[in-house]
């Protein structure tokens, strides 16, 4: 018997084109699938590292509920989800010097360093990496 895996998963977004530039030319995720949906598209991205493993769905967040949980969460300063990295100082450096805003510099967080960045789409994301010894 073989157990789910997670092969996708979804982050709100307010506008997709916008949200595939940032996904992308900045921080580096590669287009897996664009289709026409319509109004929107069926967008997602995945690691360039890992192009049939698990894709981020850049969602449209026109549902009701979407925007009021996006903002309640961003407000009280709580990340949608994390993305690993290999080094989390050295990707805070590269990301600020393309501009992108943070709430929470690198620090350490038990066997984790961690950042917040905001992508620019209306969610807080973190970035984490292990401790260094």
């Amino acid at each position: 018997m073989t157990m789910p895996r997670i092969t996708m998963t979804s982050v709100f977004v307010d506008d997709q084109e916008k949200a595939h530039r940032f996904y992308t030319d900045v921080l580096g995720f590669v287009t897996k699938d664009d289709i026409p949906m319509g109004e929107h598209r069926w967008l997602t991205v995945v690691s360039p590292d890992d192009p049939d493993g698990v894709q981020l769905v850049l969602e449209p967040d026109e549902h009701p509920a979407a925007k009021p949980f996006k903002a309640g969460i961003s407000a009280d300063g709580i990340p949608f989800t994390v993305f690993g990295v290999e080094d989390v100082a050295a990707e805070f450096e590269r990301l600020r010097a393309l501009g992108v805003t943070f709430t929470q510099e690198p620090a350490p967080m038990g066997p984790f360093v961690t950042a917040v960045l905001d992508d620019t789409c209306g969610n807080l994301i973190q970035i984490a990496s292990p401790a260094q010894p």
